[in-house]
């Protein structure tokens, strides 16, 4: 076998080996318009059919299909060629292209994935950390008293709680509200007063697939349609802070064992 030969006998190896795992039905017929072969493909009497019922014949069905189409044009080895590179490349920026599973609610990651692209937020280059609470309630001396509580117990837990009003990474507040968010691990949404920030927030939350944990003063303040969703009630006084420690240790402690 001259060197020739053999570059060309290796080269038609590589092909099949990726052909062979890699092309559907679909790219049998591509190959067979680009190198004007679509008799030989399409009237093989076992190589699309093996194919579909992935027989244990397709493999030597493939490569001598291939190494046919090779040895009557040497334009045909670059048309493949050609042909395998771009499908390549495609399978390359579908990998890269799928977003990180985000969501903490979901254990799996689920069969069908939706793809979106906001308007108002920039989504962050930034992971879910699996160690950090983030708070949504209003930006109130009032509620200090409860965000105070809710540090206590991740203390005691050894996790991160942060509120937005704690970082200011970007311009615009509502992003950094996003940001936390989005890296969040879970997500504590105080819904005292029908504050509509924090309804917004909750509802950043509930798309992005975050454990949302509600809590409140009084549970009439709990949008109708979110009343399904069990909340912890509080009192704004020393007791009533100690007893929303208590409650929050227990459901905190279960989500981030």
């Amino acid at each position: 076998m001259t060197k020739q030969n053999k570059q060309r006998t290796l080269r038609l190896f590589a092909l099949h080996e990726f052909i062979q795992d890699h092309f559907t039905k679909s790219d049998w017929i591509k190959v067979a318009y680009l190198t004007d072969s679509l008799d030989l493909i399409e009237d093989h009497p076992r190589l699309l059919r093996s194919l579909d019922f992935k027989d244990d014949d397709y493999e030597g069905n493939s490569l001598q299909v291939l190494s046919k189409l090779i040895s009557e044009s040497s334009s045909n080895l670059y048309e493949i060629e050609h042909f395998i590179e771009a499908k390549k490349a495609t399978m390359h920026r579908s990998v890269r292209d799928v977003p990180d599973f985000i969501s903490t609610v979901q254990s799996r990651e689920p069969e069908r994935v939706i793809t979106f692209a906001p308007d108002v937020f920039r989504i962050p280059d930034k992971p879910v950390e699996s160690n950090i609470l983030s708070v949504m309630m209003p930006f109130e001396s009032r509620f200090s008293g409860t965000y105070t509580a809710i540090r206590n117990v991740c203390d005691r837990l050894s996790i991160e709680c942060k509120r937005a009003d704690d970082i200011w990474d970007n311009s615009i507040l509502i992003q950094d509200v996003f940001d936390l968010i989005f890296t969040s691990r879970a997500v504590i949404t105080d819904f005292t007063d029908r504050n509509p920030n924090v309804f917004y927030e909750t509802g950043v939350a509930h798309t992005l697939g975050k454990l949302v944990i509600p809590i409140t003063q009084s549970a009439s303040d709990i949008p109708f349609d979110l009343r399904h969703h069990r909340a912890l009630t509080y009192l704004p006084n020393t007791e009533g802070l100690l007893k929303l420690e208590t409650d929050l240790e227990k459901k905190l402690a279960k989500v981030f064992s």
